[in-house]
C-alpha cells in the first residue's frame, strides 16, 4: 500500500494508463493511508465513497482506451472550494455543516479530467493565517520534525491540510489558493511544490472569497512536473468569472526540461532583509548558481518599494475580507445565533461564528474603508500597489525572464510558537510572498534544502504574467539540483 502512496503524479498516471495498477487500488491505498495518519488533522472531511465511485468510472474508462488527462489521480481540495454536495465550511463556525448545491469551476474542471476526490483539506479559517492554527477544527501537524525534537510544527498557511496531505502521502496532489503566500509558504514548510498561477487564470467561481483581487488558485504537488500536469486541468478562462483571463492554456508539463539558457534571472537587492538568517542567504545563492550552471544568467535588479508591500497588503487584504464576509449574517445559511432584534442577531452569530483572526481581520479592514479613513490607508494602500507593479514590469521591461529570491524567512516554527503573541510576527511570514499576489504575477516555490534542524526550505521564483512555463523550466533545474525532500515518518 505504501508504495502505492509514494508515486509522483506523473508515475501513477503512467501506471494506471499501462494498467499496472488500477484507480480503484490506489484510491483505496491513499484511503488506508489518510485514516492512520489523522494525528495530522490536514483533512476535515474524508470522502472514501465518492473516491471509489470516482474511481471505479476511471477504470472503466481505463479499460476502453479512453484516458481522460487526470483518469484515478488521487488528490485532496482545500476546504474553501465548494463541492457540490460535499461539505464546505472554510474551517470555520459560521459556515457551520454547509452543503453547497453548486461545483467550483476548478474543481468541476479536475473532474471533469477524472481526478478522484479524496475529501477536503485543512485551513486557517476563511484562509486568514500563516501557520493552519487559526482552524475551527484545530491545527495541522507538520509531517516534518526538526532533528532530535518531538516538537509538532506548523505546516503554513493558509492553505496547511494540502501541503502536509501532498508532504505525507496523503494524496497524490491537492488543490489549495494564495491570497499573500498561501500555497508557496506551505509548500516551503513541507518540502512539496507550490505555485500560485497568475491572477485570472484559475477561476474563482465557486471558491470562498477572501479578498477578491488578490485570491488565486494553484496546485500543491511532491514535483514540478506533477504541479504543471495538475494546473494544465486547473486553468482555463471561464465566464462565470469577470476576472477569468480569456487567454490559452499551454501544455505545462511540456515546459518540463526545457532549456534555460541564456534566460535571464533578477536577484532582487531589497529581499536581501536585515535579520535574514545566514542558512536563507545562503541557499538563495546556491540556487542562483544552480540557474548558472544550468546556462541561465544573474543580473542585479531592484524592487524599490518591495518594503511596502507588507504593510499595504494588509491594508488591502482586510479591507476586502471585510466586505465579501459582510454576507455571513445568520440570516441565508451556515451558523444562526438567535438575537433580541435583526442587529442583535448579526452580533452574536458573526461574534459567536468568526474566530480571534478573521475577527481581527474584519475590524482592520472595516476601519481602513470608513469614512475619513478610506484616503488615508486603503487608497494610499492601492497606490502602493500600483507602485509594486510598476516595479516588476520595469525589470521585466529590461529583459528579466524571472526573479529568484527566498520562499519564505525561516524553516518551519512550532505549533503555538507565534501565534499566541504579537500578531504581526505571524504576518512577517509572508514577506517574501505578498508582492507576487500584490502585482498579480505568477509565483512557484520549489524545495531547495535543509536547514540545520533538518527542516525544508524553498526558493521562490517570480515570473512574467501568464508564463507560467518559464517557472517550471527553471523550477525543474533547481529540483534536479536539491533531489527531492522527503520528511521520516512518525505519525
Amino acid at each position: 500500500m505504501s508504495e502505492l502512496t509514494s508515486f509522483t503524479l506523473a508515475a501513477a498516471r503512467d501506471a494506471l494508463r499501462r494498467k499496472d495498477i488500477s484507480a480503484m487500488e490506489l484510491a483505496d491505498a491513499h484511503l488506508a493511508a489518510i485514516e492512520a495518519a489523522r494525528a495530522l488533522n490536514a483533512y476535515v472531511l474524508e470522502t472514501p465513497d465518492a473516491a471509489r465511485t470516482m474511481a471505479a468510472a476511471a477504470d472503466a474508462r481505463l479499460a476502453k482506451e479512453e484516458a481522460r488527462p487526470l483518469d484515478g489521480v488521487p488528490v485532496a481540495i482545500k476546504d474553501l472550494f465548494c463541492t457540490k454536495g460535499v461539505r464546505t465550511t472554510a474551517c470555520s463556525r459560521i459556515l457551520d455543516n454547509f452543503v453547497p448545491t453548486y461545483e467550483s469551476t476548478v474543481t468541476a474542471q479536475l473532474w471533469r479530467d477524472g481526478a478522484v476526490m479524496l475529501g477536503k483539506t485543512n485551513n486557517d479559517e476563511f484562509a486568514m493565517g500563516s501557520s493552519n492554527e487559526t482552524s475551527h477544527f484545530g491545527p495541522v501537524i507538520s509531517p516534518w520534525r526538526r532533528h532530535g525534537a518531538n516538537t509538532t510544527l506548523v505546516p503554513g498557511g493558509s492553505s496547511g491540510g494540502a501541503a502536509a496531505a501532498v508532504a505525507a502521502n496523503l494524496c497524490l496532489a491537492a488543490a489549495g489558493t494564495d491570497t499573500g503566500g498561501s500555497i508557496r509558504q506551505p509548500a516551503a514548510f513541507t518540502g512539496t511544490v507550490g505555485i500560485k498561477p497568475t491572477y485570472g487564470r484559475c477561476s474563482r467561481w465557486g471558491i470562498v472569497a477572501f479578498a477578491s483581487s488578490l485570491d488565486q488558485a494553484g496546485p500543491f504537488a511532491r514535483s514540478v512536473r506533477d504541479a504543471a500536469i495538475l494546473l494544465t486541468s486547473m486553468a482555463g478562462h471561464d465566464p462565470k468569472d469577470t476576472t477569468s483571463a480569456d487567454v490559452p492554456v499551454p501544455d505545462y508539463e511540456a515546459a518540463i526540461g526545457r532549456s534555460v539558457t541564456g534566460m535571464s534571472i533578477g536577484i532582487p537587492k531589497e529581499y536581501r532583509m536585515p535579520g535574514m538568517p545566514p542558512e536563507i542567504e545562503a541557499l538563495w545563492h546556491q540556487g542562483a548558481e544552480w540557474l548558472k550552471a544550468a546556462g541561465a544568467r544573474l543580473v542585479d535588479i531592484s524592487l524599490p518599494h518591495t518594503k511596502y508591500a507588507l504593510p499595504a497588503y494588509y491594508i488591502v487584504a482586510p479591507a476586502e475580507a471585510s466586505s465579501n464576509l459582510a454576507r455571513y449574517d445568520g440570516v441565508r445559511y451556515g451558523l444562526r445565533v438567535s438575537g433580541n432584534d435583526i442587529n442583535d442577531l448579526y452580533e452574536k452569530t458573526r461574534g459567536e461564528g468568526f474566530g480571534k483572526e478573521v475577527r481581527r481581520r474584519v475590524m482592520i479592514g472595516t476601519y481602513v474603508l470608513s469614512a475619513g479613513y478610506y484616503d488615508a490607508y486603503y487608497l494610499r494602500a492601492q497606490k502602493v500597489r500600483t507602485l509594486i507593479k510598476r516595479d516588476f514590469e520595469r525589470c521585466y521591461a529590461d529583459g528579466v525572464d524571472a526573479i529568484l529570491t527566498p520562499a519564505t524567512p525561516s524553516a518551519a516554527f512550532g505549533i503555538g510558537e507565534k501565534s499566541s503573541g504579537d500578531p504581526i510576527e505571524m504576518y512577517l511570514n509572508d514577506v517574501f510572498t505578498v508582492t507576487v499576489n500584490m502585482a498579480g504575477l505568477p509565483g512557484i516555490s520549489v524545495p531547495a534544502g535543509l536547514d540545520a534542524q533538518g527542516l525544508p526550505l524553498g526558493l521562490q521564483l517570480i515570473g512574467r504574467p501568464f508564463d507560467e512555463e518559464t517557472l517550471f523550466a527553471l523550477g525543474q533545474v533547481i529540483e534536479d539540483a536539491a533531489g527531492p525532500l522527503v520528511p521520516e515518518r512518525w505519525w
